[in-house]
């Protein structure tokens, strides 16, 4: 009896271990916003620094909450929403904040901002906005990433602009983007790509190469791979519609 209790107590505090570990992408966040009050270029990369360590947080709780069994264990808690939250900071509102305080957008400009903060609290309240097969319907609001290449690359206003505006827009159309963390068609792919392309942009920000606009640039082709196998999706999706028949969708 004594066994089967410590047994107990063991398997509802790793259950909230595994929240916990959830939990310190609130620490990053917090860590990410005191970084972009203080406005200078350091700061700002060390805060995209924190971004990416917040990235690697919620890229892995999932595994270490299904392990945990939190939703059996912890079923008044829901880990879904503490990561939601946590997700909307440092994948939104702090990016965009960014954005703002590194002039990106010139002032009489700044207020397309709100454009995407108001998408991505539309996308994060969506009940399916993660599909059970491993996908995001609509542009699933990786704005760390845009703020990551509109500031290195220190891109042109009206490009800054024309980027804002229609990812914004894409959040409310329902197309299909990869959810590699979850499996699905070219999982492998994206999860290799995303290794390899992080470890170049911690390079980037850490080591301040000579070249860090060149390797900036050829950076970008692993977001633009993940754009076009999302398109493929979408597009044999759609095939599938057409054709009920044919199974090769995934």
């Amino acid at each position: 009896m004594m066994t089967s209790r410590r047994t107990d107590v063991l398997r509802h505090t790793l259950a909230w271990l595994a929240h916990l570990y959830t939990a310190t992408g609130f620490v990053f966040a917090a860590g990410i916003a005191v970084l972009i009050v203080r406005g200078d270029d350091a700061s700002f990369r060390l805060a995209f620094l924190l971004m990416i360590a917040a990235t690697g947080v919620d890229a892995t709780d999932g595994w270490l909450a299904r392990r945990a069994r939190v939703k059996e264990l912890t079923p008044q808690f829901s880990g879904r929403s503490l990561d939601d939250l946590i997700d909307f900071h440092t994948y939104t509102s702090l990016p965009l904040l960014l954005i703002w305080r590194a002039g990106i957008l010139p002032g009489s400009l700044a207020w397309l901002l709100l454009l995407p903060l108001l998408a991505s609290a539309y996308g994060f309240s969506q009940v399916d906005a993660k599909t059970d097969d491993g996908f995001f319907l609509g542009f699933p609001s990786y704005w760390n990433i845009v703020a990551f290449y509109l500031y290195l690359l220190h891109s042109n206003i009206w490009i800054a602009v024309a980027l804002i505006v229609a990812l914004s827009i894409l959040t409310f159309v329902r197309t299909p983007y990869i959810y590699a963390t979850q499996g699905g068609p070219f999982a492998k792919t994206i999860n290799i790509g995303s290794a390899v392309w992080t470890a170049l942009i911690v390079w980037i920000l850490w080591a301040q190469p000579a070249a860090e606009t060149l390797l900036t640039t050829i950076s970008l082709g692993f977001p633009l791979l993940y754009l076009v196998l999302s398109a493929v999706v979408t597009g044999r999706r759609r095939a599938a519609v057409r054709n009920p028949s044919d199974r090769r969708l995934y």
